[in-house]
C-alpha cells in the first residue's frame, strides 16, 4: 500500500499560513503537518525526524515546505534543511516565505513578457528601479532582475541607509551588484523615473508610491508593475487588472496585481506539484526557481 503524502510546513512564524496550506492541499498532497515557532537551530533536526521516520522508498511522499515573513530566514532555512539530508535519505523541500519569493517570480516574468512583446527584448541590459525595496517582494524582484541582467537600484522611500543596507546584504549573499538611491520626494522620483526602463513598486498595501506625473514624458519609461490590490494602486494610471496596458501620457504599459496573482498562483502550484512528484531526484526550490517556472507559465499561456 501506497504510503500518503506529507508536507512538513515549516515557519519561524506563529502561524502557518492558511493559504499555503489549502495550496498544498489542492496542489495533491494528502497530509499537510505545521512546525511554528521554528527557530534556524531546529530545523536540520526536524527534517531528520521526517526523513529518517520512512524507509527511502516511503519517504518519497515527503516534501518539505518552508512559509515565514523573513526572506534571509527563509533562504537560510533553506540550506539548513539541504545539509540536514542524509542521502539516500532525503526530500524536496520549498521555500516561499508569505509567498514573497513566488509573487516575485509572477511580477518579473510579467514584467520580461511586456518587455519582450512591446520593446524587443528580455531583462538583459534594462535598468530596474524597486520601490517599497525593504520588503521581501521587491527584494525578490531586485535579485532575479540582478541575475539575469538588469541594471538594479533600490528607491528609498524614507532613510537611505534602510536600502544601503538591504542592497550590501544582498550583494553579498547573491553575488548581485545592486545600488540604491533616494527617492523619498517627488523631484527625486521624477529624476529616477525619467532614467529608469522599468519601475517595480512593491510598496504595503494601499501606498501610492509614483504618479502620472512623475511618469509623464519620460524617455525611456517602458514598463511599471505594481503588485498592490488595496486602492489606491501603488503606481497610479496602473489598474489592478492590467496586463500590458498603456499608461497614459507616457509610452509605458502597466502590470496590476491580478495579472501579476495569477501567475503567482499558477507558479505556487507548480512547484509543490513538482516537489510531490519527484520521487526519484529531489529538488531545492527558492525564487529563482520560482521564475523559471513563472518564465514557462506565462509563455505557455501565450502560444494558447
Amino acid at each position: 500500500m501506497e504510503k500518503v503524502s506529507i508536507l512538513h510546513l515549516i515557519t519561524a512564524a506563529k502561524n502557518a499560513s492558511p493559504f499555503d496550506v489549502n495550496m498544498a492541499f489542492d496542489a495533491g498532497f494528502d497530509k499537510i503537518m505545521p512546525y511554528t515557532h521554528v527557530t534556524l537551530e531546529e530545523v536540520r533536526g526536524l527534517v531528520q525526524d521526517a526523513i529518517f521516520s520512512r524507509s527511502p522508498s516511503g519517504i518519497k511522499r515527503e516534501s518539505v515546505f518552508i512559509g515565514g515573513r523573513d526572506i534571509d530566514v527563509a533562504m537560510d532555512m533553506l540550506e539548513a534543511a539541504r545539509l540536514g539530508m542524509v542521502p539516500p535519505f532525503e526530500v524536496s523541500v520549498f521555500a516561499d516565505p508569505s509567498g514573497a519569493f513566488t509573487t516575485a517570480a509572477g511580477l518579473m516574468a510579467k514584467v520580461e513578457q511586456h518587455l519582450i512583446k512591446n520593446f524587443g527584448g528580455d531583462l538583459s541590459g534594462r535598468k530596474v528601479s524597486v520601490f517599497g525595496a525593504t520588503g521581501p517582494v521587491g527584494g525578490c524582484a531586485a535579485v532575479i532582475a540582478a541575475k539575469y541582467g538588469a541594471t538594479v537600484e533600490l528607491v528609498a522611500h524614507r532613510a537611505l541607509s534602510d536600502v544601503q543596507v538591504r542592497a550590501e546584504a544582498y550583494n553579498q549573499r547573491y553575488g548581485t551588484n545592486i545600488s540604491y538611491v533616494e527617492g523619498s520626494n517627488d523631484a527625486q522620483k521624477k529624476i529616477i523615473l525619467h532614467s529608469t526602463d522599468i519601475a517595480i513598486c512593491a510598496a504595503a498595501a494601499g501606498i501610492q508610491v509614483i504618479s502620472l506625473e512623475q511618469m509623464a514624458g519620460s524617455p525611456t519609461l517602458k514598463i511599471v508593475a505594481d503588485v498592490n490590490a488595496v486602492p489606491p494602486t501603488g503606481a497610479e494610471g496602473v489598474d489592478v487588472f492590467a496586463d500590458g496596458v498603456a499608461i497614459a501620457g507616457t509610452g509605458a504599459f502597466g502590470v496590476g496585481a491580478l495579472a501579476i496573482g495569477n501567475v503567482k498562483y499558477a507558479t505556487q502550484q507548480q512547484l509543490l506539484v513538482q516537489m510531490l512528484e519527484a520521487t526519484d531526484k529531489k529538488v531545492y526550490l527558492d525564487f529563482l526557481s520560482a521564475f523559471e517556472v513563472a518564465r514557462e507559465i506565462v509563455k505557455n499561456k501565450k502560444s494558447k
